[in-house]
């Protein structure tokens, strides 16, 4: 005779949502008390703090003077306590050779960076929908391919490129001119597709399917689905491999080097601050001024966007 099996009761004190006394809580709930915990805590504060001190020194060079930074190093300001503006004003507004404007330069970035993130994203959140949810042949094999693309060195691929911009021309007219934003658009977007693709179909393929069947069923094809469902679902893959493909693009120097022709109309301001170190390296109050005009945009999009960046980070990993 079959016995019917036992289910243990819910304590009393149990309240709806909690978790019952010896049973195991879930993992968001135990990571979330590890991430929490004093010992965490003391130690997110000791590794900020050590971040946190060469910016510190950055920072305070920035605003002394250029016999200062020589003759002492910036721990000593409590010492010397002579700050001055002009780092800035030279960067910023001075002109010629030695210092000049870094407006330019500064626009340059923006023109560069921006439709370098844009383009790669939207091509790669439509390659990502694909291999997730479409159906075509030799789809697994493919994306196998653009995956282990990530592993070819950017290095190798700098020169092949280069010269196949030069040489991609009809007739006498050359299609993507040496020092044009456009060599750089491309060049940022085929180094971050393969890693672009990858992370976003990671977090498309865990979308349920159950969505996506009941779009179908109500007549929905992929264009309605990647752009009705996929895009607002997928917002935290999204924005966080957009704040990394903008910190690597305004950051870039290699790229930037090879595919902007060294012209001032389209070099980026990382460029510029390369050269503002001087022809003997001693440049150091310049230098510092323009690190931290350089930092401004990166720490606004990346303090706007931080939430989508941490659930972005979490998403998919954390269950139950």
């Amino acid at each position: 005779m079959s016995s019917t099996p036992t289910i243990p009761p819910v304590p009393a004190s149990a309240q709806p949502g909690e978790t019952p006394a010896g049973a195991q809580p879930p993992i968001t709930r135990r990571v979330k008390q590890k991430l929490t915990s004093r010992g965490a805590t003391i130690a997110a504060i000791i590794i900020a703090t050590v971040w946190t001190i060469p910016t510190l020194g950055l920072l305070i060079s920035s605003f002394r003077p250029e016999e200062n930074i020589q003759r002492n190093g910036w721990w000593n300001v409590f010492g010397d306590r002579e700050f001055t503006a002009d780092n800035y004003v030279d960067v910023l507004v001075s002109g010629g050779s030695q210092s000049p404007n870094l407006g330019q330069y500064f626009v340059n970035s923006l023109a560069i960076v921006i439709p370098a993130t844009i383009i790669p994203l939207v091509i790669a959140a439509m390659a990502a929908y694909m291999f997730a949810w479409g159906k075509f042949r030799g789809k697994d094999t493919m994306f196998v391919f653009i995956f282990a693309l990530q592993i070819i060195p950017l290095q190798m691929a700098l020169i092949p490129l280069l010269s196949l911009f030069v040489n991609l021309q009809i007739g006498d007219f050359q299609l993507l001119p040496s020092g044009s934003y456009a060599q750089l658009w491309i060049a940022h977007s085929i180094f971050a597709l393969p890693l672009a693709i990858f992370l976003l179909h990671n977090f498309i393929a865990e979308i349920p399917g159950e969505v996506i069947e009941a779009a179908r069923v109500d007549g929905a094809g992929h264009a309605t689905i990647f752009w009705r469902i996929i895009i607002p679902l997928s917002v935290p893959a999204l924005a966080s491999y957009a704040i990394f493909q903008f910190l690597w693009v305004w950051n870039d120097l290699l790229v930037a080097l090879v595919f902007s022709g060294g012209t001032p109309d389209v070099a980026p301001i990382t460029q510029r601050l390369a050269e503002l170190t001087g022809t003997r390296g001693g440049e150091w109050h310049r230098l510092t001024a323009g690190a931290f005009v350089s930092m401004i945009v990166p720490l606004l999009v990346f303090f706007g966007l931080q939430r989508y960046f941490v659930r972005g980070l979490l998403a998919g990993g954390l269950k139950g």
